[in-house]
């Protein structure tokens, strides 16, 4: 199955928090929201942590995922 990142954010507190929240919607997006980039632990890419779905859930998943990251930040 292929993934596709639908967003990055920059916390990782808050990446957790919206893959979790997908999965309640579910959605099944990529564990390990958290890890940074791909063997470096805790190092975050200059775009931030990628968010990831299946492809067949990126249409419906990335307006939900951009709302809820929205009310996350705006608390």
């Amino acid at each position: 199955m292929d993934y596709e990142i639908i967003l990055y954010v920059d916390d990782s507190s808050i990446a957790r928090a919206l893959i979790t929240a997908l999965k309640a919607y579910g959605f099944n997006p990529l564990e390990g929201g958290e890890a940074g980039l791909p063997g470096l632990p805790g190092i975050i890419g200059p775009k931030g942590i990628g968010i990831q779905v299946p492809e067949n859930e990126v249409r419906d998943a990335t307006p939900l995922a951009k709302e809820l990251l929205e009310s996350m930040k705006n608390g």
